[in-house]
C-alpha cells in the first residue's frame, strides 16, 4: 500500500521542502566561492603573452575585491526567490500566468545575463536532470499543478540569480565566462546534493511521485514525444535541456533584434532545425559575428554548447522508465542479440556485397537501396532484443544512420563504407551508453573526422584514391576487432589522424610549400625575439639610432635566417652574432687613440661580415652600398665624438649573451610578420602563381576569432570567398606556431593564409566550413526529430 503524506498540508510541505532547498544552496555557497578563488588563483600563475597575464591579474584581484558581495546578494536572491512573486530586482522574468504573446524590451545586460545562464544550465541539467525529475514529480503531486518558470527549484532559476547577482555585485561578465566552467561543476554537484536531500525528505513524509509506466513514451497534445506524467514532458526528450536551450533562442533574439516573445518553453522534446548553412556554428549569421563574440566565447565552445543539449536530450530519451535503459552500468546485450551481432562481424563482406557493387553506379536509386538494406539490418536485429532498452538502443543507431547515408555531400562510394560501421557503432551504444551522452566518444569523432574530410571530393576524385582506401581499412578493421568498447574505435582514430597529416601534404608542390612556410615562419620568429632580446641588451648603452635601426629592423633578420638556414650554433651564425656586438663597439665614442687605431684595424673585417649578413637578405649591388655607407658615416663621427664610450665588459657581456641568444628568448606573437608571394617564390625556386598569399592586414577582428582559426582540423573542407572569387578548399596544413595555415584547392592551387587574416576571414563570413556541426549531431537531431513525430517506433 501505497504511503499518504503526513497530516501536513500539502502546499505547507512543499514550502518546507523549498526552505530546505534554498537553505542547503546558500550554506553551499562557500564552496562555490572557493572553487572560483582557487581557479582563478591557479590561472593567474600560469604563463601566458604580457596581456594575458595582466588580464588573469586583474581578474584576481577584482574577485577578491568583490566575491564577499556577490556571494551575500546570491544568497539574499534566492532567499528571495522563495517569496510567492518574483522579487522586482528581476526584471527579466514574467510573472505567473503573463500573456504568452506579449512582448517586452528588455536591455542588453538582461539579455546577456539569460545567455550565460542558459549556458550555465544546459551543463548543470546534464548532472542533475533524474533527482530534479523526481523532486519535480512530487512537488507536483503536492501542489496540483507544475513549477512555475521561476521556481527556485528550477536549475536555470538558480543560475540566472547568481549570474545576475554576479554583475550586480560589480563583477565583470567576461570574467565569470572565464570561470564559467569550473563554477557550473561544483555548482552542479551543490544542485545535486541538494536535490538528493530534498527527495529524502519527500521520502520521509510519504511522498512518492505518481507514475504512469505505459505513458513514459507517447505523443502529447502538441504532438511532441513526452517523458513525464503529461504536463509538460519534462522529464523525456525534451526535460531541461530543452527549456534551457528554449531561453537561449530567446535570448539571442532578443540580442539581435531587442524585443522578446515572453512565452513559456515549448513541450516536448523536439530536436533544433537544422542551422542554416553559411552560418558558423552557433547559429549566428556570420556579418552578426561582433555582436555574437560578446559574451568572449569561441565558436567551437558555443557550438558545444548547443550540442551537449542535444545529447542531454537523447540520453532522457533513453534512460525513460519506458526504455530501462542504463547509462553507467549498461546490461550485456541479450543471447539471441548477442549471436546476430557476432554473426554480422564474420560475414560483413557477404552482407554488403550486392549493395556494394550497386555504389559503383552513383546512382540515386543506389543510394536508396543502401539506405534500405540497412534499414532491413535494424529490422532483423531488433526482432532478436529480448529488452526495450535494446530496441531504443537499434532504432536510434538506425536513425542516425539513416541521415548519415542520406547527406548527398559524401561520395557514394564512401557512403557504403559508413554504412557497414552501423553495426560496429551499435555494439558499442550497447556496450557503452556513454556513446550517446559523450561528443568525444572516439567512434564519434572517427565518424566525423572521416565525414569533414570527404564532403569536398565528387565520385569521380575520391574513387581509387588513397583516402578511400584509407577509409575502407579503419572499417575493415573495427569489422573484425572483437572487442565490441571503444577501443578499437580510438585506435583507428589515431592511425587516421596519422594518415591525414602525410595524405593532405603527400603532393610534391605542397610539401614544398609547406617547408618553405614552417622555415618563413620560424625565421620570422627568430626575428621578433632577437629584436626583444637586441632592445633589451641596448637599453641603458649610449649607441646611436642609426645603429639602433640597422640592428633591430636588418640585422635581426640576418641572424634569423641564418639560423634557420644553418642553425643557431653554425659558425657562421655565431659570427654574425659576433658582428652585433663589434659594431654596437665600434660606432661608440672613441677618445683614447688606442681604441680608434683597433677600430681602424678590424674596420675591413666587420664590413666584410656586414656585407655577407646583408647579401643572405637578398640585399645586394647599390643598396647594399648605401647600407654599409650608413654605417661607415655613423663609425666616423664616432671618432670626433667626445660622449662616454661603452666599457668593454659590457660589449663582452653582449657577445655572450648573443652566442647563447635562444636559451634567452621567449615565445612571441608575429602580429607583424611579413608575407608576401615575391619571398614564397623566391625561397621556393620556382613560380608561385598559384599560390596565393594573404598576410595580415589590420583588420579589426575579435580575440575570440584567432581561438578559432587555432582549433580548425586539418582535412575539413570550405567555402573560400576570396576576392570575390569562390573556391571549395581543404584545410591541408598548420604551422608549429599556427601562424600559417594552408589551403588547398581541388583545381591545384594553394591559399597561405596568416592567423589574424585567417581569423578575420572567419569572422567576415568569406571562410565557411561545408560541415560545421558534424555528421553524428546532425545525425542525432535528425533521429530525434523523427522520433518526435513518430514516437511509437521507439519500442515497435
Amino acid at each position: 500500500m501505497q504511503p499518504t503524506p503526513s497530516s501536513l498540508p500539502q502546499r505547507r510541505l512543499a514550502r518546507q521542502a523549498r526552505q530546505r532547498f534554498v537553505e542547503g544552496l546558500c550554506a553551499g555557497l562557500g564552496d562555490l566561492d572557493k572553487t572560483v578563488l582557487d581557479f582563478v588563483t591557479t590561472l593567474m600563475t600560469q604563463t601566458g603573452t604580457a596581456r594575458e597575464m595582466q588580464s588573469r591579474r586583474d581578474a584576481w584581484m577584482t574577485y577578491q575585491q568583490h566575491n564577499a558581495a556577490w556571494i551575500d546578494r546570491a544568497g539574499k536572491a534566492w532567499r528571495e526567490a522563495l517569496a510567492p512573486h518574483v522579487s522586482t530586482t528581476r526584471g527579466s522574468h514574467v510573472p505567473a500566468g503573463a500573456g504568452g504573446s506579449q512582448f517586452e524590451l528588455q536591455s542588453d545586460d538582461v539579455v546577456e545575463n539569460k545567455i550565460v545562464a542558459s549556458r550555465m544550465a544546459l551543463t548543470v541539467s546534464e548532472q542533475v536532470s533524474n533527482q530534479f525529475d523526481t523532486l519535480r514529480q512530487r512537488t507536483q503531486s503536492l501542489e496540483g499543478q507544475d513549477l512555475d518558470n521561476s521556481d527556485i527549484l528550477r536549475p536555470d532559476t538558480v543560475c540566472l540569480l547568481l549570474v545576475e547577482q554576479w554583475v550586480e555585485a560589480g563583477l565583470p561578465r567576461g570574467d565569470l565566462l572565464t570561470v564559467v566552467d569550473p563554477l557550473q561543476r561544483e555548482l552542479a554537484n551543490l544542485l545535486q546534493k541538494q536535490y538528493q536531500a530534498v527527495n529524502v525528505f519527500y521520502v520521509e513524509q510519504g511522498v512518492t511521485p505518481q507514475t504512469d509506466l505505459k505513458s513514459r513514451v507517447r505523443r502529447t497534445s502538441g504532438g511532441s514525444v513526452t517523458g513525464g506524467s503529461g504536463h509538460s514532458g519534462e522529464s523525456g526528450a525534451g526535460g531541461l535541456a530543452s527549456q534551457a536551450l528554449a531561453q537561449t533562442r530567446e535570448a539571442m533574439a532578443a540580442a539581435r533584434g531587442g524585443m522578446v516573445p515572453q512565452q513559456q518553453a515549448p513541450r516536448g522534446g523536439g530536436a533544433h532545425p537544422q542551422q542554416h548553412r553559411g552560418q558558423p556554428p552557433g547559429g549566428y549569421p556570420q556579418r552578426g559575428m561582433q555582436t555574437a563574440f560578446a559574451t568572449g566565447m569561441t565558436p567551437l565552445s558555443r557550438a558545444r554548447q548547443r550540442a551537449q543539449g542535444v545529447m542531454g536530450q537523447l540520453r532522457r530519451l533513453l534512460t525513460q522508465p519506458a526504455t530501462g535503459f542504463d547509462m553507467v552500468n549498461a546490461p550485456p546485450a541479450s543471447a539471441a542479440l548477442a549471436h546476430a551481432l557476432t554473426a554480422h562481424r564474420v560475414h560483413a563482406d557477404t552482407y554488403y556485397s550486392g549493395v556494394a557493387t550497386l555504389m559503383e553506379d552513383y546512382s540515386p536509386a543506389a543510394v536508396v537501396q543502401l539506405v534500405g538494406s540497412v534499414r532491413e539490418r535494424s529490422t532483423e536485429l531488433k526482432k532478436k532484443a529480448n529488452t526495450a532498452g535494446e530496441k531504443a538502443i537499434i532504432e536510434v543507431v538506425a536513425l542516425m544512420f539513416q541521415s548519415i547515408l542520406a547527406e548527398d555531400r559524401i561520395p557514394p562510394a564512401v557512403r557504403v563504407w559508413f554504412a557497414r560501421l552501423q553495426v560496429p557503432v551499435l555494439r558499442v551504444a550497447l556496450a557503452e551508453p556513454e556513446f550517446f551522452s559523450n561528443l568525444d566518444h572516439p567512434a564519434r569523432k572517427l565518424i566525423d573526422r572521416m565525414g569533414a574530410c570527404v564532403m569536398g571530393f565528387n565520385a569521380t576524385t575520391i574513387n581509387g584514391s588513397a583516402l578511400e582506401a584509407e577509409i575502407r581499412r579503419v572499417v575493415q578493421v573495427i569489422e573484425q576487432y572483437p572487442e565490441t568498447g571503444r577501443r578499437v574505435f580510438q585506435l583507428v582514430y589515431d592511425e587516421f589522424e596519422k594518415f591525414l597529416s602525410k595524405f593532405l601534404t603527400e603532393k610534391q608542390a605542397t610539401s614544398r610549400l609547406v617547408s618553405v612556410a614552417q622555415q618563413v615562419e620560424q625565421r620570422e620568429t627568430l626575428a621578433i625575439q632577437y629584436t626583444i632580446e637586441l632592445r633589451t641588451m641596448l637599453r641603458d648603452m649610449p649607441v646611436r639610432d642609426e645603429i639602433r635601426e640597422f640592428l633591430f629592423k636588418t640585422w635581426a633578420e640576418v641572424l634569423a635566417l641564418s639560423a634557420v638556414r644553418d642553425g643557431p650554433q653554425h659558425a657562421d651564425t655565431i659570427s654574425l652574432k659576433r658582428t652585433a656586438a663589434d659594431l654596437v663597439w665600434a660606432a661608440s665614442a672613441k677618445p683614447n687613440r688606442s681604441d680608434r687605431a683597433q677600430v681602424i684595424q678590424n674596420l675591413p673585417g666587420l664590413l666584410q661580415r656586414l656585407r655577407q649578413g646583408l647579401a643572405l637578405m637578398n640585399v645586394t649591388g647599390e643598396a647594399q652600398d648605401v647600407q654599409i655607407k650608413t654605417l661607415t658615416d655613423t663609425l666616423a663621427d664616432a671618432f670626433l665624438s667626445k660622449t662616454a664610450s661603452i666599457p668593454q665588459a659590457h660589449i663582452d657581456a653582449m657577445a655572450k649573451r648573443l652566442a647563447n641568444l635562444e636559451d634567452f628568448i621567449s615565445d612571441a606573437t608575429l602580429g607583424d610578420m611579413p608575407l608576401n608571394a615575391d619571398n614564397i617564390e623566391m625561397m621556393l625556386g620556382i613560380d608561385a602563381s598559384s599560390i596565393h598569399v594573404v598576410a595580415d592586414n589590420g583588420a579589426p577582428v575579435d580575440d575570440a576569432m584567432v581561438v578559432w582559426a587555432q582549433e580548425l582540423q586539418p582535412g575539413t573542407w570550405y567555402t573560400l570567398d576570396h576576392n570575390g572569387a569562390s573556391a571549395q578548399v581543404q584545410y591541408a596544413w598548420q604551422s608549429q606556431r599556427k601562424q600559417l595555415h594552408l589551403f588547398a584547392a581541388v583545381d591545384g592551387s594553394s591559399y597561405l593564409i596568416q592567423l589574424r587574416r585567417l581569423a578575420a576571414y572567419l569572422q567576415a563570413g568569406l571562410l565557411v566550413a561545408q560541415d560545421e556541426e558534424g555528421l553524428t549531431l546532425r545525425a542525432t537531431r535528425d533521429a530525434l526529430a523523427k522520433l518526435d513525430a513518430n514516437p511509437e517506433r521507439l519500442l515497435d
